[in-house]
């Protein structure tokens, strides 16, 4: 009887003889996948939480452990928007949001919910755009046992590792922690976007294809800044307000509308080009001026001289576009108030309106008095802007 019992239990000996080997071999082919751009990854370390409560938290110092362990993040976001649907989450269609939540979902093990600060259309790209994230981290090896929250930059790491697999023009830039209710989008005090046009007759640059608007007309810059000062501080925008706003007013403040010549690349101006534009502006006119939208192309020392088509510029090189790009920063837009501003003011510097047709566009009160709206693929969301509590 008991030979027979030992041999009852040799096979069992073997099962798990087998079954440690199996998972000593799992956890080193874990390891490995998580190696990220060639360096040691911190992903092989990463516990994936079992569950997150639902329950709202209350307010948290920086300084303390969340409540339940649950972490909220705020990050920055880079992204081309061509290939996605728009940045708002839908069921069949690809968007930023729901890349996100994906990516988010394999790091963290269970499902997220992003929320993001701005909403873009279809084809428009941000420098930055910014999301929020809740996540709690709970041992795999022991189920329930909820642990320290994980630092802002391996969160960064191992999330644009899981991007990086499918959305290539997709990147989160900075990552940090913020209070249960800090809100993304409501706690945004201001939003800048740019919006890029190259204007002149010769083709369009395969590297600019979907990045800009081509005019082929040579636009009348300074008019086009005589209009910005139209435009520029608190109106009723209902005619620069699309159809499906869900605003409840039309009443907003446009703190800044300028354009700015600059040299023919993916360059935005900053505020302090801006304003060194501004004041050599100024200065050549011989009298002072505190408007943001007083910008002299031709003083601008980063502008090279557009070589035109009438030009030898010698056999493969490419003659230049003039780039211009319009500044729109504000609390908050109405929907497509910036494309539909850029519409008007391409329209003025084309000549096909003048200043007193802007101001009675702006007063109609009504979109369809307004010119044709700018296409999305030129607009970026370029900064959002936020009192953040210190750490």
């Amino acid at each position: 009887m008991v030979g027979s019992r030992k041999e009852k239990q040799k096979p069992f000996a073997l099962r798990l003889k087998f079954q440690i080997s199996m998972t000593h071999s799992l956890k080193h082919s874990v390891d490995l996948e998580g190696s990220y751009n060639n360096r040691p990854s911190k992903l092989s370390k990463i516990e994936h939480p079992s569950h997150i409560e639902e329950e709202e938290e209350e307010e948290e110092e920086m300084n303390q452990n969340p409540k339940n362990g649950i972490q909220r993040y705020l990050f920055a976001i880079e992204y081309i928007g061509t290939r996605f649907s728009g940045s708002q989450k839908q069921l069949t269609c690809r968007t930023v949001v729901g890349a996100l939540e994906e990516a988010f979902a394999k790091f963290v093990g269970q499902p997220v919910s992003v929320s993001c600060s701005s909403r873009t259309d279809a084809g428009v790209h941000a420098l930055s755009n910014v999301c929020h994230v809740d996540i709690q981290r709970t041992s795999k090896r022991k189920p329930g046992e909820v642990l320290p929250p994980h630092e802002p930059a391996v969160v960064g790491r191992a999330v644009n590792h899981f991007l990086q697999k499918h959305d290539s023009d997709l990147t989160i830039i900075d990552v940090r922690r913020v209070p249960s209710d800090f809100h993304a989008r409501f706690k945004a005090q201001e939003r800048t976007y740019f919006y890029r046009l190259l204007s002149g007759p010769e083709p369009l640059s395969t590297f600019e294809k979907d990045r800009a608007w081509h005019v082929c007309e040579d636009l009348n810059v300074p008019a086009m800044q005589e209009a910005c000062r139209v435009l520029v501080g608190c109106h009723d925008f209902s005619s620069f307000r699309a159809a499906g706003c869900q605003a409840k007013s039309p009443i907003r403040t446009l703190d800044e509308l300028s354009v700015t010549e600059v040299i023919e690349s993916p360059y935005f101006p900053s505020v302090m080009d801006r304003e060194r534009h501004n004041k050599v502006s100024s200065d050549l006119r011989g009298y002072p001026s505190n408007s943001e939208t007083d910008i002299s192309p031709s003083s601008s020392p980063c502008i090279d001289k557009v070589t035109t088509s009438s030009e030898d510029v010698g056999f493969g090189k490419r003659r230049r576009h003039r780039c211009l790009v319009v500044t729109a920063r504000a609390r908050s837009f109405l929907y497509h108030q910036v494309r539909l501003l850029v519409g008007v003011l391409k329209a003025v510097g084309s000549g096909n309106l003048t200043i007193p047709d802007v101001e009675r566009i702006l007063n109609a009160k009504n979109v369809t008095s307004a010119s044709p709206m700018a296409p999305a693929c030129g607009l970026y969301l370029g900064e959002v802007k936020y009192d953040l509590p210190t750490t």
